[in-house]
């Protein structure tokens, strides 16, 4: 339709609310709807941009941008001489871009259709963007086809811009004199948007080939002729601690010189080759499995190279071991003072760096006060390898916590393995029993100790330097060990900066009810159909035991009692399997005086009241009722004032 034709429809519209189906369907539908949200047909002019407002949309839409206008400013150039002016827009209709020359630019900005303006048709009325985003079609339209009269004078071809789901993400138009509409500008914009499309799709790809490169934890190379590095990714050049620019000029051969360079030949055969291999970086060696494979790009081979720190594998290995502390100090429960005031201290240790030796018999749970110190530091994300140094034989004591390189000399291995202490970096190494180890060994323990740095057996290169905190732990007074010529005394110096003592199980009688009602409740429900309950004479034998094998004792004990019980309680005819009564009788009758003595001077602090002595002794009043009737102890007769 011509321009007459067009402004009668328009006419007619405007002041008689007529619809005429020569008009594209979409633009009458847009008429409708600017009409019904109150548009007003003689304005037309958009809204100055909001500055802050623009920076987020142009920060939003980054991609777009930079993706179409390298071709917008291709086409620019066919059509500069035109007075045509090129905009692009987000998927809103907020003007991104425009380009145009100066007499059709100072057309634009008399009615606003300018850089961070709204111009959907809400805003400023029926246009060719507002159509293409709203309708998601190619449109061109011309003079009176637009709602605002002022725009009558335009004529302007869109197409929506889809993102690579499909979902549109801009619009691209050509606008320029009503007069001078050609019958090529629809099919321009629907190229220069094809294009834009085009680009956004490789630019996509591109960029998942490069987050799955940059998010791998291995170094990522690929070598050009020269076997000089053309690309690395961020995890490679971090490796080496190079710029990229030095590392793109280095001949990767000499960072990796144990490597037989003539097997892997740039022209040779397609073959992989791996192996766990020296990488030298700018803070000296370090440990990696390497895997070559050439490649051909164009007509050059290439060699891509992947590096995977041998911290990486330690990682998994420590997952696959359960290197882990599994308990928390609100795992560890006491009513004894002397356990709470270790559990503090131990608490306090948590946040501080130094070495730590705790001490305390057999079965004390010293590794479990050991894992919640380490789950309460800011290690605890990290390993926490426990190591058992009586266990350890003493031929193979280096191998197992320094490691060893492949071919070593005392096994001639084909393969290195790392050592308790790697398997430990930036985490917590335990080592139990420290007591036991050989004098021949402790020199060299004691290097370690001091420097944090380990030497694999069999290696010729620079120490393996450790980020890593030493719990050592003793059955012993080491200190009397020292004394008695069995331990360095400088290495006890140095691995006893920080010292817990832990309470044996008889000083904390207080606990014992606890611990045993807390194991019977998980035993019972492991087993349901074996449920059982314990009798009074059962946990008093159990309190006035001696406990020479401490928690670990209670513990075996307990649960063989449980599965020997044929019966619903745990009573004295059960207690030969948790205690060796023949042996203990007389420790009970020793213990006896020594209780009644505890609960008559309770009773004599608190004038004969019993909540309150029992309180005192941390037990229950029903546990003191029973005490106070086996001992034919009478409060009201002994102690009241």
């Amino acid at each position: 339709m011509d321009k007459k034709t067009l402004l009668e429809i328009w006419n007619k519209f405007i002041y008689d609310d007529l619809h005429d189906s020569r008009l594209n369907p979409y633009v009458m539908d847009s008429w409708i709807k600017c009409r019904a949200a109150g548009v007003d047909p003689f304005g037309g002019v958009g809204s100055a941009p909001n500055e802050k407002l623009l920076a987020s949309i142009v920060a939003a839409n980054s991609t777009l941008i930079k993706t179409a206008l390298p071709i917008m400013q291709s086409v620019f150039e066919i059509v500069r001489d035109t007075e045509y002016l090129l905009v692009l827009t987000d998927s809103v209709g907020y003007i991104l871009e425009t380009m145009g020359d100066e007499k059709v630019s100072i057309r634009s900005r008399d009615m606003r259709f300018t850089r961070g303006v709204l111009w959907n048709s809400h805003a400023v009325g029926t246009n060719a963007i507002s159509v293409a985003l709203d309708y998601d079609t190619p449109i061109a339209m011309r003079g009176a086809e637009h709602y605002c009269k002022l725009h009558h004078e335009w004529t302007c071809s869109a197409a929506p811009i889809h993102g690579v789901d499909g979902e549109i993400i801009g619009c691209i138009d050509l606008s320029g004199d009503v007069d001078t509409q050609h019958e090529h500008s629809l099919a321009l914009i629907l190229a220069i948007a094809y294009g834009i499309e085009t680009q956004l799709k490789l630019w996509h790809s591109a960029e998942i080939m490069r987050a799955a490169l940059e998010s791998s934890a291995n170094g990522i190379l690929l070598l050009g002729e020269g076997y000089c590095p053309e690309w690395a990714n961020s995890v490679a050049l971090g490796m080496f601690g190079f710029s990229e620019e030095k590392l793109k000029n280095t001949d990767f051969r000499t960072l990796v010189p144990d490597v037989d360079w003539s097997e892997l030949d740039m022209h040779g055969t397609n073959r992989l080759f791996s192996d766990d291999v020296r990488v030298i970086t700018s803070d000296g060696n370090i440990y990696c499995s390497l895997a070559i494979y050439p490649s051909l790009s164009g007509e050059t081979k290439m060699l891509n190279v992947t590096l995977s720190k041998q911290k990486h594998l330690i990682k998994a290995v420590n997952k696959l071991s359960g290197n882990r502390a599994r308990f928390a100090f609100d795992d560890l429960h006491t009513k004894a003072p002397e356990m709470k005031k270790t559990l503090a201290l131990a608490k306090k240790y948590a946040d501080y760096e130094g070495n730590i030796l705790i001490e305390g018999e057999h079965g004390t749970g010293k590794e479990l006060i050991a894992q919640a110190i380490h789950n309460a530091s800011a290690r605890a994300s990290g390993p926490f390898v426990a190591v058992n140094c009586a266990s350890l034989p003493r031929e193979s004591l280096e191998e197992e916590l320094f490691g060893y390189e492949a071919g070593a000399s005392f096994g001639n291995r084909t393969e290195g393995n790392p050592g308790r202490f790697e398997l430990a970096n930036k985490g917590t190494l335990y080592l139990d029993g420290v007591n036991n180890l050989p004098l021949e060994f402790q020199s060299k323990l004691l290097r370690v100790v001091d420097t944090h740095t380990i030497s694999r057996l069999g290696s010729t290169s620079s120490d393996i330097s450790l980020d890593i905190r030493i719990i050592a732990s003793s059955s012993k007074s080491l200190l009397q060990v020292v004394e008695n010529g069995g331990f360095y005394r400088d290495l006890y110096d140095r691995l006893s900066v920080l010292k817990l003592d832990v309470p044996p199980l008889r000083q904390r009688r207080a606990d014992i009810s606890s611990f045993v009602l807390n194991m019977l409740e998980w035993l019972n429900a492991s087993v349901p159909d074996m449920s059982k309950v314990v009798s009074e004479e059962f946990m008093d034998a159990l309190i006035n035991y001696e406990w020479p094998g401490n928690i670990r004792e209670l513990q075996n004990g307990l649960e063989r009692a449980f599965y020997a019980c044929s019966g619903n309680v745990l009573d004295s005819s059960i207690l030969s399997f948790v205690i060796d009564t023949s042996a203990s009788s007389l420790v009970l009758r020793s213990n006896y005086n020594g209780e009644a003595l505890r609960i008559t001077r309770a009773l004599e602090e608190s004038d004969g009241d019993v909540a309150l002595a029992a309180k005192k002794l941390e037990i229950s009043r029903a546990t003191m009722y029973r005490r106070l009737n086996k001992f034919g102890i009478d409060p009201k007769r002994s102690f009241r004032k």
